[in-house]
């Protein structure tokens, strides 16, 4: 059997990948693919300006067609096709026959027929050829638009953001973005979100016209408003790429798509089609995960086998722009034999609705925005019909007042429930195989590929490896990675016990192969927080990031900032005269940061053994803004200046941030203290906050800001600085020895068994019986603190590494640009 595929996209790869799973004996595979590359992956497509190449995206290199034994031609589409001979020929020349024939073009962006289109400064956005041209153009812009409010115009407006296009416009013809997904209340908050980041957004704003001569230089829209902008993207949808079927007779929709039946074949018994070019009852699917099916579907049809394509659920989780967006089942259900529940946050921008049935049994679908941690088993939830538990509303909301969980969790899912729709990957399936010996995430990926799609069943699988572990008493072990077979406090307790001090002894004692990208700042984290060396000395830096690597956040257009210490925020007036001459002599601009102290960016990476060298000569030291450490600890002032202040908070939080300095952890450690219960210090919204009270101090633990904020919980009232000191450093130490990697004290205390109670027992009580072994660890790291930027400066074999071009020490990277900003430089972004 020949077969020829026309178009070499996701869903034509995965049809040759799945068709050579089966090892079929005596089929020639020949593929025609329109673009000069092999298929790659348009999912993330937007990781290509993250820093992803288009190697890294392909979904496999040209060898693996070579090595199957398929002829691949790329950059060559087909031109013609003569279904009464079954032949086919391309763009350069070639002419082939077949037996059966599979159309996999795809879609092409539905450009709106405005005038000036054409004009340069317009882009779509499909291609990494399109996305090459973006990223050439956006330098020169200044104030960009898409056009577009759904799922691909916001995932184009995250794109411009990304190179640098900040000032950028979303121009929706509908009333609300993202209409097909989400209703009117959370297309309200989803834009508020995107309002309050910098996006502008226009909708119900129809587009008559692109103003310019060559290159683009505005908008006008329907009421004769005028928008002057410099960079535009069009991604306001997709067409299906059907105009080879419809010239060569084959029965295509009238809005296009090429018809196709349940067994994916088209009205020639010849040819097929899969993808987003193929027409199934009216439906053009535009997800990867249903292309996928149709693929299998049309394998099995060629095989002889028996399986057919009946729809598919278009249910989605993605993150737009850093903000979760999810919808399942039937978001919009609104009739009589419909029952809706709304949990809306305005506070946090968080909107969730589900819709259950009259009877409150099943759920029927919902939204989700904001945060969607419960989107996969809300999805399965629904598909599989699961009994809700007694009151619905716990399946958003959670348990509440002693009352039970919200449903059973993925033990009640049924075996046939549909995990991974990208593969196909069933709950019995991943079961199987971890009875099996597939006992690990890695391990299930490679038996079923579950999780190699968009990956948002990940979280899902894993529970589910879990879950089948533990019910064959297994004790589950979250190993590092497959160069260790320890979990992070196995390892920390291994390299203690055995005094390792580098990676590569630690490597040579308990770990095999040379290590990757995840283990390597995990060990180099383990070493810093067991022994508190400096971190430049025996290679463990370049186990670390680039920041650890030059003691400094890298930052735009390859520019560092530099962050001294200023302990509780308090500092003098000569300390303050050397920053500012600091800053004017090396010409870096400077901002007060919101933990009370001075920040100096656009630093050059050979100056900063100088700029440090006047710092220390001063008194400063090392902030640590560049490690996974303790960061600042803020303070109001307390009772030395504020007739509120109970007790002296500013001289107690320059005590806590020099006794924890440098220490490094899973993430980084943020403090507090406040003088009164006013709390202007905002204690509760750090990894420890203190609070004074009448007579002494109440200590709070594991809150933090950032995307999902947690107020920090009591841990202890009304204690003495001493005590308030001890019980610290026993908090300290323990979630530096049992923590996972980066990962926060909230996050930490949210997975700790028993959590805040739990905590308190063990740092309060000493159920555990650690607490002399905890402050006797945390001393040992007080006393081995030195400034590592006074070590830096100090040492010229340290001091060497500071040099953008080995050979030429004195000389600065040329690629570095600035602009002006109010009166200050800023780095220009990266082209």
């Amino acid at each position: 059997m020949k077969i020829i595929i026309i178009g070499n996209g996701m869903v034509g790869y995965k049809f040759c990948e799945k068709l050579m799973a089966k090892n079929p004996q005596g089929i020639e595979l020949i593929v025609f693919g329109e673009e000069i590359r092999p298929a790659y992956d348009r999912v993330h497509l937007s990781e290509f300006f993250s820093g992803k190449s288009a190697q890294d995206l392909e979904m496999a290199p040209a060898t693996w067609y070579e090595e199957h034994g398929i002829k691949l031609y790329t950059g060559d589409p087909i031109m013609h096709l003569d279904c009464e001979n079954k032949t086919v020929s391309s763009h350069a020349g070639i002419t082939e026959s077949y037996d059966y024939l599979v159309f996999a073009t795809g879609s092409s962006a539905f450009v709106p027929p405005i005038p000036g289109v054409e004009k340069d400064g317009v882009f779509i956005y499909r291609t990494i050829e399109d996305l090459e041209m973006m990223r050439d153009w956006a330098p020169k812009a200044k104030k960009g638009a898409v056009i577009g409010g759904g799922l691909l115009g916001l995932e184009a407006a995250k794109a411009m953001i990304d190179l640098g296009v900040t000032d950028t416009h979303v121009i929706e013809f509908a009333p609300r973005l993202m209409p097909r997904q989400i209703d009117e209340a959370g297309s309200t908050l989803l834009q508020a979100k995107l309002e309050s980041i910098g996006l502008h957004i226009l909708t119900s704003t129809n587009t008559l016209e692109i103003t310019g001569s060559d290159k683009i230089s505005g908008m006008r829209f329907q009421n004769d408003q005028v928008l002057d902008v410099d960079m535009l993207v069009i991604s306001a949808g997709i067409k299906p790429r059907d105009e080879l079927a419809k010239n060569a007779g084959l029965a295509t929709g009238p809005r296009g798509g090429i018809l196709v039946d349940s067994h994916m074949l088209t009205s020639d018994p010849h040819i097929l089609a899969i993808g987003e070019c193929a027409l199934y009852e009216g439906m053009i699917y535009g997800l990867v995960a249903p292309g996928y099916e149709m693929a299998e579907v049309a394998m099995a049809t060629l095989l002889g086998a028996d399986k057919q394509f009946t729809g598919f659920d278009m249910s989605t989780k993605l993150k737009l722009i850093g903000i979760d967006v999810a919808s399942f089942g039937d978001p919009f259900a609104s009739d009589g034999e419909v029952r809706s529940i709304v949990l809306e946050d305005r506070n946090k921008g968080i909107y969730k609705r589900v819709n259950i049935s009259a009877d409150g049994k099943t759920l029927l679908g919902g939204i989700l925005i904001g945060d969607a941690e419960q989107y996969n088993m809300l999805l399965q939830t629904c598909k599989n019909q699961v009994i809700l538990p007694p009151n619905p509303e716990d399946i958003i909301l959670g348990s509440r007042g002693g009352e039970s969980e919200g449903g059973a969790g993925v033990l009640s899912l049924p075996d046939d429930a549909m995990i991974c729709s990208c593969e196909a990957v069933s709950k019995g399936d991943i079961c199987s195989h971890v009875l099996h010996g597939a006992e690990n995430i890695e391990a299930i990926k490679k038996c079923t590929k579950a999780g190699t799609g968009c990956g948002g069943c990940i979280p899902m699988v894993k529970d589910i490896v879990n879950h089948t572990l533990k019910s064959q008493g297994i004790y589950v072990r979250n190993v590092i990675c497959e160069h260790f077979d320890y979990s992070r406090q196995e390892l920390l307790d291994l390299v203690h016990l055995h005094n390792l001090r580098s990676y590569d002894e630690v490597l040579s004692a308990h770990g095999h192969g040379d290590g990757c990208e995840v283990c390597k700042p995990l060990v180099a984290s383990l070493i810093a927080s067991l022994w508190n060396e400096m971190i430049l000395d025996k290679g463990n830096d370049t186990a670390q990031d680039s920041n650890d690597r030059f003691l400094a956040n890298i930052q735009k257009g390859g520019t560092y900032s530099v962050v001294p210490r200023i302990p509780g925020g308090e500092i003098t007036p000569d300390k303050l005269i050397v920053i500012g001459e600091v800053a004017k002599e090396y010409n870096l601009y400077t901002k007060i940061t919101g933990g009370q102290r001075i920040d100096l960016f656009g630093a050059h990476l050979t100056d900063l053994p100088a700029i440090w060298e006047k710092l220390i000569e001063a008194g400063f030291e090392s902030g640590h803004a560049y490690g996974k450490a303790l960061r600042t600890v803020k303070s109001c002032v307390g009772s030395t200046w504020c007739r509120f202040g109970l007790h002296d908070s500013v001289s107690f939080a320059i005590q806590i941030e020099e006794r924890y300095r440098g220490i490094r952890a899973p993430h980084k450690i943020k403090g507090g203290v406040s003088g009164c219960i006013r709390e202007c210090a905002e204690a509760q919204s750090k990894d420890f906050g203190i609070i004074a009270t009448e007579k002494g101090w109440n200590l709070h633990v594991c809150g933090n800001g950032g995307s999902k904020p947690q107020h920090a919980l009591l841990l202890a009232s009304d204690i003495d600085s001493e005590t308030c000191i001890r019980y610290i450093d026993r908090f300290l130490m323990f979630y530096i020895k049992t923590a996972d990697p980066l990962t926060r004290t909230a996050t930490w205390l949210n997975k700790l068994e028993g959590g805040i109670d739990y905590l308190r027992n063990v740092v309060v009580n000493d159920s555990l019986g650690l607490a002399e072994e905890l402050e006797s660890e945390m001393q040992k790291l007080v006393d081995n603190y030195v400034c590592e930027w006074k070590a830096a400066v100090e040492n010229p074999e340290f001091r060497k590494r500071f040099s953008h071009f080995v050979n030429a020490p004195e000389e600065k990277d040329p690629t570095v640009d600035f602009e002006v900003l109010r009166d200050q430089k800023k780095a220009k972004a990266w082209s």
